[in-house]
């Protein structure tokens, strides 16, 4: 599967304004969204799958690929794109075991180390952070910083996104470092007009310097 990370959303009803998470990624997506993970830390497995659909109803609409956040089960139950791991989930070797060479696997990592033994280990794409201090993710440890993201993104040929902190003034500084995309939670999630925030995050993430 071809997949575009330009810019990765990821869904957080907290800091939705009561808007439901379709609502806010349909909106996202007309503003250039690529790709969508549904990460709902406190739903149970039957909430989850019923969120999935009705995720799945709109990304599929728009041929976005929809990711599940930790839980296996729920990727495999509703049949999703694929499954975002963590470091202390379901090992990626085993989750492509059991999903398959068609689904995509992404793993978090923070250094080169755990960056290196995710692409031994068959992930897909990483996703890199925290770049920056941030509050949405309550076990996303220390703001790594720019630096240790171009090392990683230098050590690995896979894709890589950065996340962590990442918003519309400091998109094209992260770009900046050569990584593949930008994920992003309360900078479209919150916004008032996601759909704007997506299309701003975009056009930020396409200004950096030597891309056309």
């Amino acid at each position: 599967m071809q997949v575009n990370y330009e810019l990765y959303a990821i869904t957080d009803r907290r800091l939705a304004g009561g808007r439901s998470s379709a609502e806010v990624m349909e909106k996202a997506i007309r503003g250039g969204v690529t790709l969508v993970q549904l990460r709902e830390k406190e739903a149970g497995g039957r909430e989850m799958v019923a969120e999935a659909q009705t995720l799945l109803a709109v990304t599929r609409r728009y041929g976005v690929p929809l990711i599940v956040n930790d839980r296996l089960d729920v990727a495999l139950a509703v049949d999703a794109e694929g499954v975002h791991l963590g470091q202390e989930d379901i090992p990626c070797r085993l989750a492509r075991q059991i999903l398959g060479p068609e689904k995509i696997i992404g793993v978090s990592a923070s250094s080169v180390e755990e960056a290196l033994q995710a692409e031994a280990d068959g992930a897909d794409y990483l996703g890199v952070g925290a770049v920056f201090p941030t509050g949405t993710k309550a076990d996303a440890g220390e703001a790594i910083g720019l630096e240790p993201l171009k090392a990683i993104k230098a050590a690995v040929k896979i894709p890589v996104v950065a996340i962590g902190g990442i918003n519309a003034a400091n998109a094209a500084a992260v770009a900046a470092t050569g990584v593949d995309g930008l994920a992003v939670v309360s900078a479209v999630v919150a916004a008032p007009d996601p759909q704007d925030a997506a299309r701003r995050l975009v056009a930020a993430f396409r200004a950096r310097p030597g891309k056309c």
